[in-house]
């Protein structure tokens, strides 16, 4: 006899930790969350330049140039500044996505003052040195290349270029291209870091054993001479490409398995759907309980894992099913996908997989902030987006007020069957008739470059 699976208990309350927002006299944001508990504090930069500031034929810019900010500052050349990070006992990383850029940094609270010092000559003073833009310029190269033998990124590099548009920014890898990062130069790099590095486009986020008023003299001493203006508009990044399903096959011959992804262009992070996807999306593919999990994996057999996903960007970033199949159940595990999507779209969901969703997303979310870095790195969310306050707080009781009818809205609102397209990574001798015969869309066969084959 089969036990009943044991009912969720009541949520535990949670507070999000106390912070609070300030402005230094030149316009740079700083907010402060005080955590006590123990004598760590993380130091967190968020600049407004993020990879949809590059320029077309500068697609990688942006990732080039927050790597260069730890290459040498304030007079230090790169293992200079390595050397001084490391006497701080910490490691520092500066970064890139599609939205920010990032600097952060985790030391001792007693260290405070020549943590924010240091930071303060990365962001305001970095050296910029040609020789390392070459270098990181050979770095993403070489990682360009393992990328063509790597199924998993070549398939969603595939699936960026057929759901949007040629020309938006969206369509081409965060990271650029090898013609667009061969074309970098360190002109380029001291142009963007110009024109986007300011006081006015960036927001120092302190978390960790300090106390407000504390910080923010530290601040306005340390950060109080920095000047200038940001340059340059951003392009709409997520022009989606025309509707209708196509099917994109890169050929990898002799592949023993098939790299699936199955997406459209989703939505903006702020969204007001927001909350009924992300419930929607966990019940569809977003946990391991999910419809297009269970199909593939449990029903079936295809795989040992699907999932799928809202990639949430300023801008409307991509959705997308996932998984990896044997050759010979290609078509078969695509039809699977199509089915789950459909379906999710016909009818309410039962009481008992909402209650499962909202139960983990409301049960896992309070661990989620546990270290300082974690807790800055949702706070630089709540800039980067525009939420309001008390957002974190209420996160919990927004996933618990979704219904079955708003999921089946959301739903039928923001999965788009007839805008789906479908790629595959695998070998084409093998998957492409059986592809065809579905009579799903057009099929498209392509090498590793995304040049056509006949």
């Amino acid at each position: 006899m089969t036990a009943a699976r044991p009912l969720p208990g009541e949520s535990r309350p949670y507070a999000f930790p106390r912070f609070e927002r300030r402005t230094l006299s030149n316009g740079l944001g700083l907010v402060i969350a005080p955590l006590p508990k123990l004598p760590v504090v993380t130091l967190l930069a968020l600049a407004d330049a993020g990879a949809v500031t590059d320029r077309p034929g500068e697609e990688g810019l942006a990732v080039l140039t927050a790597r260069m900010l730890s290459e040498g500052a304030g007079g230090r050349d790169g293992t200079a500044l390595t050397e001084d990070v490391e006497r701080l006992g910490t490691a520092i990383d500066a970064s890139a996505d599609w939205d920010a850029a990032l600097v952060r940094l985790t030391v001792l609270s007693s260290r405070l003052p020549e943590a924010m010092a240091l930071l303060a000559d990365v962001l305001m003073a970095p050296a910029l040195p040609a020789r390392e833009v070459e270098r990181l310029k050979a770095e993403r190269l070489a990682e360009l290349l393992q990328l063509r033998a790597e199924p998993r990124g070549l398939a969603d590099e595939t699936l960026d270029r057929a759901v949007y548009a040629a020309g938006a920014r969206y369509a081409l890898p965060v990271g650029g291209t090898e013609h667009s990062v061969s074309s970098l130069t360190p002109e380029a790099v001291a142009g963007c870091y110009a024109a986007r590095y300011h006081p006015g486009a960036v927001t120092l986020v302190v978390a960790g054993d300090a106390e407000t008023a504390a910080v923010e003299r530290l601040a306005e001493t340390t950060f109080g001479t920095w000047r200038g203006v940001t340059r340059g508009e951003i392009a709409n990044p997520d022009r989606r490409t025309p509707d209708g399903r196509r099917v994109h096959v890169v050929t990898k011959p002799g592949a023993p398995q098939s790299e699936l992804r199955i997406g459209h262009v989703g939505i903006p992070r702020t969204h007001p759907d927001y909350f009924p996807v992300v419930v929607m999306n966990a019940i569809l593919g977003g946990v391991f309980s999910s419809r297009i999990n269970l199909n593939l994996r449990e029903v079936h057999g295809y795989t040992y894992g699907a999932h799928s996903g809202f990639d949430w960007r300023r801008w409307a970033g991509p959705f997308a099913a996932e998984t990896a199949v044997q050759q010979d159940v290609t078509a078969d595990a695509v039809r699977e996908v199509l089915f789950e999507i459909d379906r999710m779209r016909e009818t309410p969901v039962a009481p008992s997989e909402l209650s499962l969703a909202t139960s983990y997303l409301d049960g896992v979310f309070p661990i989620r902030f546990e270290t300082t870095d974690a807790v800055a790195t949702a706070l630089a969310n709540l800039v980067l987006y525009g939420l309001p306050g008390d957002y974190y707080d209420s996160y919990r009781a927004n996933v618990r007020a979704v219904t079955a009818d708003r999921v089946l809205g959301a739903a039928r609102a923001h999965l788009h069957p007839d805008r789906l397209q479908l790629v595959v990574v695998g070998d084409a001798d093998r998957v492409r008739a059986p592809l065809e015969r579905m009579a799903i869309g057009p099929v498209t066969v392509a090498d590793d470059r995304g040049e056509p084959i006949a």
